[in-house]
């Protein structure tokens, strides 16, 4: 017996619609029965592309006008609150991009609406279902490496992101908000909460607003060092690749480490293991990103179990709010030159 397709709507038809969309495809179970963009022609040119039956200019006119089960805001940082917003009021299970607000403040009002009204809010935070990161993380539930006492995540990157999406150049907050919204939830993912954590920023790329370089360094779950370096600061590639994020994890009987071109590598006094784990490769993915792309599948796939009942989601928005606050103190600890510490 086939269960019913869910009814959906996307808010938000800008450069990350072109692989959300198809993403839903690929998973399956669901219709895409409208499309909302502030810019009519823009909505109009994504949903010739996609086989969009309607597109709306106006939000609240689609939610008047449209029977959906749920809504996928995939719309500008600016724009999520006031949409989840409006998914409160209209009740219905919404999932919204990463990251979740401009401020934490903000964070902190949309999870709040969205429990008192009892509407599911899931945030796509997708690089955690990177097929090699989570091959990482079976490897290290599994115990083989005994208890991990030290570990290094790394993201550096020479992408030309600003090209492909220019607007974060713009930005005043960059790279903790848009990449460290992913590596710190990674962080938590693998190793549990934090319990202090400092930060440096650097800006290199002098035509942009905000900074291009983080070290974040965290004490996390089981008193387990983690420095996250992040930068998109690297001009010297000579090719337009998107590297994958390194990882090296250190414990009592041995490492863990995701290398180049996704080997990954368990080494004990037994000797040193190594598989390769790479990501697949979707028609409608951009090759530079398709460890990127490949994830959003898994990710929506979770979800969808989610609104269906069947499974539950691990990016919610109350879990996801865990992570922004990382992002946020980041901030702050790299301001004031200081460690923050957690309670809790």
């Amino acid at each position: 017996m086939h269960q019913q397709r869910l009814r959906f709507a996307v808010f938000g038809t800008g450069f990350w619609s072109n692989f959300q969309i198809p993403a839903w495809h690929e998973v399956g179970g669901v219709e895409l029965v409208a499309a909302y963009n502030r810019t009519l022609e823009r909505g109009q040119r994504v949903a010739a592309k996609f086989g969009i039956p309607r597109v709306y200019a106006d939000a609240e006119e689609l939610l008047r006008n449209e029977q959906i089960d749920f809504m996928d805001i995939i719309a500008e940082v600016e724009a999520h609150a006031p949409l989840v917003f409006l998914a409160v009021r209209y009740h219905k299970p919404v999932i919204c991009q990463k990251p979740m607000a401009p401020d934490l403040p903000t964070a902190e009002k949309m999870v709040q609406a969205c429990a008192e009204a009892g509407v599911p809010f899931y945030i796509h935070e997708n690089w955690r279902w990177q097929p090699p990161i989570r091959a990482l993380a079976e490897a290290l539930q599994s115990g083989v490496i005994g208890r991990p006492f030290r570990a290094r995540i790394e993201m550096i990157s020479g992408f030309p992101v600003f090209k492909n999406q220019p607007f974060l150049a713009t930005l005043e907050r960059f790279i903790l908000t848009d990449l460290g919204s992913h590596i710190l939830d990674v962080a938590r993912f693998l190793f549990g909460e934090a319990s202090t954590l400092y930060c440096q920023t650097h800006k290199v790329h002098a035509e942009i607003r905000g900074e291009d370089v983080a070290t974040v360094m965290l004490r996390m779950g089981g008193d387990v060092t983690v420095t996250c370096n992040m930068a998109y600061a690297e001009n010297y590639l000579e090719r337009e690749a998107f590297p994958q994020t390194f990882f090296f994890i250190e414990g009592e009987r041995g490492s863990i480490e995701l290398a180049e071109n996704y080997w990954l590598k368990v080494t004990t006094r037994a000797g040193t293991h190594a598989r390769r784990v790479a990501p697949p490769r979707y028609a409608w993915a951009d090759p530079f990103y398709d460890v990127v792309h490949s994830s959003i599948v898994p990710c929506n796939a979770n979800l969808l179990a989610a609104l269906r009942g069947e499974a539950p989601a691990e990016t919610t928005g109350e879990d996801n709010l865990k992570t922004v606050r990382l992002v946020f103190a980041a901030y702050d600890s790299a301001a004031r030159r200081e460690v923050v510490h957690f309670s809790g």
